[in-house]
């Protein structure tokens, strides 16, 4: 009987060392958070929202991928607002262009080097861009972007593909003024972003854009249409850089505009949970330097964006600025 007791209290011991030692663990992850995983998945989303914006801005200026029956076929897009982007259409015929960048010129507070190839499918039996369901490769060749303000680098090397929900193009919303909105989305698995510190992570990107044209500023609203999992409205998932498995929904959609950039939301929010932490990272945009919401203007850029966790009874947050 003593030996049951003896072996019952060890049994017991145990288990509250080790519920402790747990506890403390837990604790420990929620005071060393920095946010890592939000912050990369927030930078690479921006940076991919803004290839896709000089995607639109070029594609919607080569007539014959367009669908347009005349017109310039310029090298500089419609916007001009990619400053550091050439475009080779030496494969026009084959309905392809490749946007290179060779870093000579600072946007935006960025450098950026390598190549983005675009190109039409099914482009010789007839499919044009401006034509609903029309899709389009995005294939990202090494394409770097640095950040001279801190050193910090992110570059993709995979594809997506880009289709045309609404019909019409760039051309249509901004020149001709003859589209209210232009509607398209994003996927594509397995998208490799590389940092400066050599470390990889892997995005799923599943995103809706919505562009218009109010008061002459190209305004955007973008939505999560991924799922995994049984977790809807997913923006993103994947890897991060230190091998965790992770997922970003999308709970407000984002609202940013060529003024700002696709690097600075206006609006929105999004909830990514990192595989293993016991809580959420939940991320607002749109804030001033305290963490507030500051309110929606075309031409006033907010200061930046809050990520906030909660274990327990305990709240953290970090307010991050815009770069």
């Amino acid at each position: 009987m003593k030996a049951k007791t003896l072996l019952f209290r060890s049994t017991l011991l145990l288990l509250i060392i080790a519920a402790t030692f747990t506890s403390c663990k837990k604790q420990k992850a929620f005071n060393e958070e920095d946010g890592q995983a939000s912050s990369d998945s927030r930078n690479v989303q921006g940076e991919n929202d803004a290839a896709i914006n000089d995607v639109n801005d070029f594609i919607g200026k080569q007539a014959s991928l367009a669908g347009r029956n005349s017109g310039t076929n310029g090298t500089t897009g419609i916007t001009g607002s990619a400053c550091d982007a050439t475009v080779d259409t030496s494969n026009l015929a084959n309905g392809s262009i490749q946007l290179n960048y060779d870093g000579s010129s600072t946007c935006f507070n960025r450098k950026r080097t390598g190549s983005i190839k675009v190109t039409v499918q099914n482009y010789t039996t007839g499919k044009r861009w401006k034509q609903q369901g029309c899709v389009l490769k995005l294939e990202y060749l090494n394409y770097k972007i640095l950040r001279p303000s801190d050193g910090k680098s992110i570059m993709l090397n995979g594809s997506q593909l880009l289709t045309n929900v609404s019909g019409g193009s760039w051309w249509e919303l901004i020149i001709l003024k003859s589209l209210s909105s232009l509607i398209v989305t994003v996927t594509g698995t397995n998208l490799s972003a590389t940092f400066e510190d050599g470390k990889t992570a892997t995005y799923n990107i599943n995103r809706r854009f919505t562009y218009t044209y109010p008061q002459n500023v190209i305004t955007c609203v973008g939505e999560g249409i991924g799922s995994l999992n049984g977790i809807n409205n997913l923006e993103n998932y994947g890897l991060t850089r230190d091998g965790d498995e992770f997922t970003s929904q999308m709970t407000t959609p984002l609202l940013w505009n060529l003024t700002c950039g696709p690097w600075a939301p206006l609006a929105g929010e999004v909830n990514i949970k990192v595989d293993n932490k016991e809580f959420d990272l939940k991320c607002l945009f749109g804030v001033d330097n305290g963490g507030n919401s500051v309110a929606v203007s075309a031409n006033n850029c907010p200061y930046g964006w809050k990520v906030e966790w909660k274990y327990k009874k305990k709240t953290n947050n970090k307010v991050i600025a815009y770069q």
